[in-house]
């Protein structure tokens, strides 16, 4: 039997204190809040819905814009929780995680899982279990949203635990009687590759640029050993890698691309020496033409942050997650929409 309690508020020692203010409190107009849980969103190629991610290593979620109904999309079959997914140019998902059972509890072993991930096609038809690609990738592959082409990041060896997101590989996604496969598998780009002075400790790749997809978005961590990340155009052609943010100064992580291909979004704030710091939102544009436009504020409340945005194929939406300081790499606390025409230029 369910009994329904009296709620009782008493006071010790002076009034009750409200709850702490958070960004999500104080919105401007062209942002709104759509989820106060997951992580990692990706628009869908006609803008209608959003991939998400339930929490680092959950469920694969799918938010309708229109109708703000959410469904969940790995719930047929078994799996240990996903890192990363992405949709691929026919509509199928691209799947990253875990293939077996580790300590959730150990940190390690977390990050660990998040650097060798596994990968899967998730058929887009919700009924099909996983279909393995049998590739390793560290942190997030970047997924062509009009050809089957995938780049990764990962280790000089396989599951080495040693010198991690020092290589990037690339691939075509083919299907032989409806199995998923990569061919034409080839490295790409190495760390060692980076202009001399600009060499960073660690790389990961994260957009193929639109609308030709002939380059790849490259963030180049730690730069030189210090605190400093930098934005990097790579051509696929021709090898040549230019960097694009230029700010020894600042931290900027490269996140989602502008369908135009001229700017990109990146994680941006001052390092200070601070090899991670807390971050908003900004656009960048490739060509230097104009200064950094910052998109979000969420700085400005002590605690938290703004990351992992990323536009729509029309260029009219941002989606963004909530974070919070001390927290592991994209761990996310609810989902964002932002009106980017309605947005102050």
């Amino acid at each position: 039997m369910c009994r329904i309690v009296p709620l009782i508020i008493v006071a010790v020692l002076g009034s009750v204190r409200p709850a702490a203010a958070t960004p999500a409190d104080h919105l401007p107009p062209h942002i709104r809040q759509i989820t106060k849980f997951g992580e990692r969103a990706e628009f869908s190629h006609d803008g209608r819905r959003i991939l998400f991610l339930s929490k680092q290593f959950g469920d694969v979620m799918e938010y309708d814009i229109e109708t703000g109904v959410i469904s969940c999309l790995s719930q047929h079959f078994k799996h240990h929780g996903f890192n990363r997914a992405l949709y691929l140019h026919n509509g199928d998902i691209l799947v990253t995680g875990p293939d077996k059972t580790f300590d959730l509890k150990d940190k390690a072993a977390r990050t660990y899982a998040r650097l060798h991930a596994t990968s899967w096609v998730l058929d887009k038809s919700g009924v099909k279990p996983l279909m393995p690609l049998g590739i390793t990738m560290e942190e997030g592959p970047a997924v062509s949203r009009t050809r089957p082409l995938i780049a990764w990041t990962h280790d000089p060896e396989p599951q080495s635990p040693d010198r991690p997101q020092t290589r990037i590989s690339l691939g075509e996604l083919a299907f032989v009687d409806g199995v998923p496969a990569m061919v034409n598998v080839r490295q790409i780009l190495k760390a060692a590759d980076f202009p001399e002075g600009q060499r960073p400790v660690k790389i990961e790749t994260q957009n193929f640029v639109p609308p030709g997809d002939k380059q790849l978005t490259v963030s180049a961590f730690e730069i030189e050993g210090t605190a400093n990340t930098d934005g990097f155009l790579f051509d696929i052609d021709t090898g040549t890698l230019s960097n694009f943010t230029k700010s020894p100064d600042h931290f900027e992580e490269v996140e989602g691309v502008f369908p135009d291909g001229r700017s990109t979004t990146v994680e941006r704030n001052e390092h200070n020496g601070i090899r991670a710091p807390m971050a908003d939102c900004w656009r960048v544009w490739f060509d230097g033409s104009r200064e950094p436009q910052r998109l979000t504020r969420f700085l400005e409340h002590a605690g938290f942050k703004a990351t992992n945005p990323v536009i729509s194929d029309d260029g009219r939406l941002m989606a963004f997650q909530l974070g919070k300081a001390n927290d592991e790499a994209g761990v996310g606390y609810g989902l964002f929409l932002m009106d980017l025409t309605q947005a102050p230029q």
